[in-house]
């Protein structure tokens, strides 16, 4: 779920990139990250990256969507495994694995 946040997080500043860069004219210098360090890059390259860049994360945040559906199925049936499983438990013969450690032998 955080994994899938921060996707979201990097979508959002990748649109706003892309945005800043369309304000841009062709004459403008761009920069672009690497590392540490921001390096000269031509405008038609960056917009090109960020774009690929937000098409991944869209495809990886669907991915993570299914897979945390999938998770909450899972725990969803595990969960109503369970409380049958404890309604059973509490339905059982007083003799039973409700009922306590079953019958005591009397020592005699």
């Amino acid at each position: 779920m955080m994994q899938k946040q921060q996707l979201e997080v990097e979508t959002v500043e990748t649109d706003r990139a892309l945005e800043e860069l369309k304000k841009a004219g062709p004459d403008d210098a761009v920069y672009k990250n690497a590392g540490s360090v921001l390096i000269k890059a031509k405008k038609e390259e960056v917009v090109k990256e960020l774009e690929e860049k937000k098409e991944l994360s869209n495809t990886r945040v669907m991915v993570l969507g299914k897979q945390e559906t999938r998770v909450k199925e899972n725990l969803k049936e595990v969960e109503n495994k369970i409380n049958e499983m404890i309604r059973g438990m509490q339905g059982g013969s007083p003799g039973g694995p409700a009922g306590g450690a079953g019958p005591k032998a009397k020592a005699e």
